[in-house]
C-alpha cells in the first residue's frame, strides 16, 4: 500500500523554539486553507504527572525521562505515523496542560491524558510537534514516515538557561532541583534527542551573541535581538539561496548548505522556507 497522506514533524527539546514554529505552521495552514490534524508529542508520554512524581521520588525515571524513549509510547506514535501516511486516519489523545481551560472545564485533570480517539476526518496533512518525531533506533523508526522533518534547537548552554529561567521563575522550582534534572536527563538527551537532528530536512539552531559560558549563573535569557539563527538544509541543491538572501535582511551563507539570519527574522525565514515545501507535499498528494 503506497503512502499518500503527508506528515510534517517538528522535533526539538522544550524551550528550543518549537512554539514559535507551531505558530508559523498554524498561520501557514490557515492562509493556505489547509485542514491539519495537530498532534502533540506530550500526548505520547507514558506517565501522568503524578506517576512521574512518584517514580522520581523512588529514584526511577523522573522528569528527565520525557526525553527517553522508554518513558513514551513510541510504538503508538510510530503506528499513528504509519496509519496516517497510508490511510489519512489514526488514533491520538491529548495531554492536559495547566493552561488548557477547555479540557479542564470538560472534567480532565491537569497532568493527565484524554482518552485515545480517532483523528478528525478528512484532514489534508498531519502536523506533529514534540520530542520524538525523527527517532531512529533499534526498535523504532518514526522518521521513515515523515515527509518533512524539521529540527528546532538552541545551542545547549542557551537551552539550559531557558530551562532554568522557566522552571524557577514560572514553575517555582529551586535552581538546584532544575540543575539536577538537567544532569539526570543528559544521557537521554544525548542518545534519544540529539541523533534526530541528523535525519531532519531542515534544522533551525539559535545561537546567542552574548556570553552564555556559565548558564547556571545567567540572570536573563538572551533575546532574539541578541541571537542569530543557523539554518542547515539537507538538500541544499533544492534551495534558492539568492532569493532568501534578498528577502531576509542581514542574512548570509556560511557553508554551501547553511544560511545564517538575525534572530528576529526567524518567523519570516521559516515561512519563506517551509511554505513552498508544504505546498509541494500537498501538490504531490493531489497528483497521487
Amino acid at each position: 500500500m503506497s503512502k499518500r497522506h503527508p506528515i510534517i514533524a517538528v522535533t526539538g527539546s522544550s524551550g528550543a523554539g518549537t512554539t514559535t514554529t507551531g505558530r508559523v505552521f498554524s498561520r501557514l495552514f490557515a492562509s493556505e486553507g489547509l485542514h491539519a490534524a495537530m498532534v502533540s508529542g506530550d500526548s505520547f508520554h507514558r506517565y501522568t504527572r503524578e506517576q512521574m512524581a512518584r517514580l522520581a521520588a523512588k529514584g526511577q525515571f523522573g522528569e528527565r525521562n520525557h526525553f527517553a524513549l522508554a518513558a513514551n509510547h513510541i510504538d503508538k506514535l510510530e503506528a499513528l505515523f504509519y496509519d496516517y501516511g497510508h490511510t489519512g486516519n489514526g488514533r491520538h489523545r491529548q495531554y492536559v496542560h495547566d493552561e488548557d481551560r477547555a479540557l479542564i472545564e470538560a472534567g480532565h485533570k491537569p497532568g493527565t491524558f484524554t482518552p485515545w480517539e480517532p483523528l478528525p476526518p478528512n484532514t489534508d496533512l498531519l502536523f506533529y510537534e514534540g520530542l520524538h518525531g525523527g527517532v531512529v533506533s533499534e526498535t523504532c523508526n518514526t522518521a521513515q514516515y515523515v515527509d518533512l522533518l524539521i529540527g528546532v534547537v538552541p545551542i545547549v548552554n542557551l537551552e539550559w538557561i531557558q530551562k532554568i529561567h522557566r522552571d524557577t521563575f514560572r514553575r517555582g522550582y529551586s535552581q538546584e532541583a532544575v540543575v539536577k534534572t538537567i544532569i539526570n536527563r543528559m544521557d537521554d538527551y544525548v542518545h534519544d534527542i540529539v541523533p534526530q537532528f541528523s535525519h531532519t530536512h531542515v534544522n533551525f539552531q539559535r545561537i546567542p551573541l552574548v556570553d552564555t559560558s556559565n548558564p547556571f549563573v545567567a540572570r536573563d535569557v538572551p533575546t532574539e535581538d541578541e541571537s542569530m539563527v543557523v539554518i542547515r538544509f539537507r538538500d541544499a541543491g533544492e534551495v534558492d539561496f539568492p532569493y532568501l538572501l534578498q528577502m531576509i535582511a542581514g542574512s548570509s551563507v556560511s557553508r554551501h548548505d547553511t544560511l545564517v539570519i538575525p534572530g528576529p527574522k526567524l518567523s519570516l525565514a521559516m515561512d519563506l522556507i517551509i511554505r513552498p515545501m508544504v505546498l509541494n507535499l500537498i501538490g504531490q498528494k493531489s497528483f497521487a
